[in-house]
Formats: C-alpha cells, structure tokens, sequence
C-alpha cells in the first residue's frame, strides 16, 4: 500500500515539473544566431541580455521551455518544424514571458491545490480500502487522479496563455512581426487536426488548444505597428543554415541524403550533407562537401570550423590547424571554436603548439567558463606543457561542472599545494575545495560509496 501511495504521489509531482531534457547541443554559430534573435526580445522583457541564455536542447518533439533562471530551452525538433526564423523568435517571445511573468517560481503555489485534491483522494481511497470496500477505494482513487489533474492542466492553461499575451506584447515593442508566432500556432493547429479534435481532452491538456491561442491572439497580433515589418533577411538566411546544419547533425545519415540529395549544390544541401558523410564514415566524401562550401564562401568562419572539425576527427588535427586558426580569429576568439583549435593543437602530440593550445584554451574557459570539455583540454595541455598544479585546478573545475564533487575537492586540494599561495588560481582552487567539501560534509551518504 505504501508503494501504491508513494507511486500516485510521485506521479503527480513528476507531471507538474518542466519535461526534462536530454541533452544539450553546443554549436557556435546557432548560439550566435540564438543571441541575435533574441536580444531586442529580452530587452523588450526589460532583461540583460547578457544573463538570459537560449540553449538548444537534442530532442526531436517539438517544445521549448523554461525550466527555472532566465534561459530558455528549445528542442532541435522544433528548429526543424519551424519554417523561418520568426516562428523561433515567436517561440522564444512566449518563453520569455514565462520568464518576465515568474511562472516557473509561482509554479509550486499554483499545483499546490492539485496536490492537496491527490493526497486527498489517497486517504479516503486507502481508508475506503482497508475498510473493505476494494472496488470503491479504487474509485475514489482514480476520480482524485483525474480531478487533480484536471486542477493542475487548468492552472498550466492559464500560464500559456498569459505567456502568449506577453510575448507578444515583447514581439511588438522590439519591432518584430507577429506573423510568425501566429503561423507557427497554426502549423501546431494542423497536427491536432491530424490526431482529431475528438480525440483530444481539452480540459487535460496543459496547454490551450492551438486555434484557441490563435482566435486570442490574432488580433492584438495583427493590430501591433510591428505586424508588416519585413523579416530580418540576414537572421532568416542564418536560420536555413543552421537548420540544414542541425538537420545533418542529429539525424540518420540516410535521411539526410534523401531530404539534401547530391543535386541541390546550395550552400544548405553542401553543409547538411558534410555532416551526414562525416557521421556515416565517409571522410572523403565529408571533405568534398567542406570545399565545396569554402569555394562558395571562402572566409566564412562557420565552413572553416566543420572543415576543420571534420579534418580533426578523421586523425588529421595537423591538416585542421589553418581552417581553425582562421574561424577562430575571424570570430574573435569564439569559445567553441577555440577549445577545437586547442584540441586539435594538442592532438598534433607536437611540444611546438602546446603554448598556443594553452593560450588559446585559456581564452575560451575565460569567455565561457560552463564548458567541461574546454577544461578538459586546457588540463592536458597544462599536463603536457609540465605545469601539473593548474593541470589539477583544471581538472578541479571540469569535475565541479560535472557533478563528480570528490574529485573536484582532491584536485582543487592538491593544485593547492602547488600553485603560489594568494594567487588568482590559488583562490580559485580554494574557493572550489571548500565549495566541494561543504557539499560533502552536507551530504555524506550521497558520497559515502565515492569514497
């Protein structure tokens, strides 16, 4: 009976949080792209857009969210159903007003009657059970579940809706059209019409009907002095690059070639293609497709990056180093494209390029600290360059980033010990080991079996 109760709890408190993502997908020209889409938006929110963060997530359904803090999730799947690039900005309006609004912090007060209405129903179901009367207990059990669920589904509604007001009221202040937040809705219209309305409760979904979103929108939409500006030519030609990038990337490489065959020679059916070669194990044919990129735009940061990326991970890191040395100047020193070109630096197993893998690598964890895999690199060149304290501090912060708190606090320890004391990175190292000690002390059973 406990395990019956434990389940219909953990249930309901399961279906009340934010779906959880499966993994993050780092690129640097989409994140570029994210960043100049949604910065007039975040402003228009009244936040900074150097503390709201858009993060592509690797799934296939089509959803984004917010799931607590200014950043907003938006899954690979709904990259590829988006047919331009102000359907996202329109997706990312709405998520923004989920953000602004508070909705993710008042989200614990607002499910909180749809929980009292299930542990409600758990008592008087088990004591109906326990008194005899199995059937009824069940009964009352299940018609709890669905009230509560019904209680929550309704208050989620209300969320949305209030989120599609808001984000496009933050669609009309920045100047950007609505037409893609309303063209968007109806593409997800289409699909529930595909299912059949019929067969949809609209009182257990927690989200309004896509034609109900429409019907409410529509004219404050089509009112806003924003609602006929032209779309941005150069976000809109970005977005069908990195949709087609993103396309080669997560998908089966035989899908890719059937959707990018060899007779479209753009730019979009060259980049996805690369990718699709690359990952079935072609990598003569992955490299055709990169020249054929740089001979359409020989100084484009992006063709130089997978150029050499390709060339990295098919064993020519040497062959790699001119396409990634000029993406990585051409981009200022782009956090992601930097960690590549120090990896490829120090793949070369060649003590000429272990300073400038240093360098450079310092330069990307300085820019975005949140990577574990530039750290990662940084602490084997630090390793191979025989400077083995920040080698440990390196690797001190890769496992902090990665939840492995142990070997966090033993290398922050140890880097201690070797770096000058009161220095920048000492302090570091500090500051890391008492922040894992702590977690350790707090938590002993978590990491009993670690030690």
């Amino acid at each position: 009976m406990k395990r019956l109760v434990a389940g219909f709890v953990t249930a309901l408190l399961l279906w009340a949080q934010p779906a959880a993502a499966q993994s993050i997908l780092r690129d640097a020209e989409t994140e570029a792209l994210f960043n100049d889409m949604s910065r007039p938006l975040i402003v228009a929110a009244g936040l900074s857009p150097n503390t709201v963060k858009v993060i592509l997530i690797n799934d296939d359904s089509i959803n984004a969210f917010t799931a607590g803090g200014q950043v907003v999730y938006v899954n690979s799947g709904l990259l590829a159903a988006a047919d331009n690039a102000n359907q996202v900005q329109g997706v990312i309006a709405h998520e923004l007003g989920h953000v602004a609004d508070g909705h993710v912090v008042l989200a614990d007060a607002g499910y909180r009657p749809a929980l009292g209405i299930s542990i409600l129903s758990l008592v008087l179901g088990i004591a109906a059970m326990a008194a005899g009367a199995g059937d009824a207990g069940a009964g009352i059990l299940a018609a709890g579940q669905t009230a509560a669920g019904y209680k929550a589904a309704a208050f989620s509604r209300v969320q949305e809706s209030t989120a599609d007001a808001t984000g496009a009221k933050f669609l009309r202040q920045a100047g950007i059209s609505g037409k893609g937040m309303l063209t968007f809705f109806k593409k997800l219209q289409s699909q529930e019409y595909a299912v059949g309305l019929q067969n949809i409760d609209p009182y257990a979904q927690s989200h309004p009907l896509s034609g109900e979103r429409v019907a409410t929108l529509t004219a404050d939409v089509v009112a806003s002095p924003a609602y006929n500006n032209p779309p941005d030519p150069d976000l809109e030609e970005r977005f069908k690059r990195v949709k087609a990038k993103l396309f080669g990337f997560v998908s089966d490489p035989k899908t890719t070639l059937n959707a990018y065959p060899q007779s479209d020679q753009s730019e979009y059916g060259h980049y996805a293609r690369a990718y699709a070669w690359h990952k079935a194990g072609y990598p003569n044919k992955a490299d055709t497709e990169t020249r054929a990129l740089l001979a359409l735009k020989p100084h484009d940061p992006y063709f130089l990056e997978v150029r050499g990326q390709i060339l990295l991970e098919a064993g020519k890191p040497r062959d790699a180093l001119a396409p990634l040395r000029e993406a990585t100047e051409l981009t200022r020193t782009a956090p992601l494209i930097a960690t590549t070109l120090g990896h490829a630096l120090i793949a070369t197993e060649d003590k000429a390029y272990y300073p400038e893998a240093v360098k450079v690598l310092r330069s990307a964890v300085a820019r975005d600290d949140d990577n574990p895999f530039a750290w990662y690199q940084l602490g084997t060149a630090y390793e191979l360059s025989g400077d083995e304290p920040r080698a440990l501090l390196a690797s001190a912060e890769q496992a902090s980033l990665t939840g492995d708190v142990p070997r966090a606090a033993y290398s922050a320890r140890a880097a201690m010990a070797g770096l000058p004391p009161n220095s920048i990175d000492w302090i570091r190292a500090q500051d890391i080991a008492m922040t894992s000690m702590n977690d350790i002390q707090d938590n002993p059973n978590k990491y009993k079996k670690r030690r």
